[in-house]
């Protein structure tokens, strides 16, 4: 789904505040529980800057290495109340990079990821936690990244116990779907997985990231609060190169 092409991403920021309130309503939720998060990657700095200057606080990257060129831009750098987060796949040793200059990662997908966070985190950043969801790969998809229901359900006891991490809630990518309403019974799933979590550890789960451009008011609809929003703000992705 692509942005507006009049009124540019300004326009566009509005339209999805303004999907995400009927979704909301639809619900019987306030839409003051569901955060906005721009996916910025293959972006430019200016179309970041033209966001922010639309009252977009909340942004994402993908790769280590864009979000860093993103966070040093000069039009970027002191702007406001404006928040990064990452949202792609992590190697250990890009780790350092992220550590206390990210709001959230939100792609912790397996134990030794976890393990090296909450190292890394204890080493740098002493009692400050580094706020983490944690990714659940519903469909048990081969070859995707994330924590299989079973295994974060056995493993979630040892996640809990790592210091010099935040964990504040689940993430998922769920299977390609041909229409929008065909992902509700994913995102329903990882609502459930969470609710089971909260009431066998007694530990508060409040964020739910799920639903992207194609599916999000659907996934509000089943009690997602953070909604990835790539190209419905900021149109397809350039090409690469």
């Amino acid at each position: 789904m692509s942005a507006p092409r009049d009124g540019g991403v300004a326009a566009a920021i509005v339209a999805v505040r303004q999907r995400i309130e009927g979704a909301c309503q639809r619900a019987e939720r306030d839409p003051a529980s569901v955060e906005l998060l721009a996916v910025s990657k293959m972006q430019s700095a200016a179309a970041v800057r033209e966001a922010v200057d639309a009252g977009q606080c909340l942004f994402a990257e993908n790769y280590v290495q864009a979000w860093q060129s993103k966070a040093e831009d000069p039009r970027l750098v002191g702007l406001g109340d404006l928040r990064w987060h990452f949202i792609g796949a992590l190697q250990r040793n890009k780790i350092r990079f992220l550590l206390g200059r990210v709001r959230c990662i939100e792609t912790v997908d397996r134990m030794k990821l976890a393990e090296a966070l909450s190292s890394r985190s204890l080493e740098r950043l002493g009692g400050n936690p580094q706020q983490v969801l944690l990714e659940v790969n519903l469909g048990a998809e081969d070859g995707k990244a994330g924590f299989l229901s079973s295994e974060l359900w056995e493993r979630y006891a040892d996640l809990l116990a790592l210091p010099g991490l935040d964990i504040d809630g689940l993430m998922s990518i769920p299977p390609h779907r041909a229409h929008p309403e065909a992902s509700r019974a994913d995102h329903r799933s990882l609502a459930q997985l969470r609710e089971r979590l909260q009431d066998a550890h007694g530990h508060a789960l409040p964020t739910l990231s799920m639903g992207m451009s194609s599916d999000f008011e659907v996934a509000i609809e089943e009690g997602s609060t953070r909604v990835r929003i790539g190209t419905a703000i900021f149109g397809p992705r350039p090409p690469r190169g």
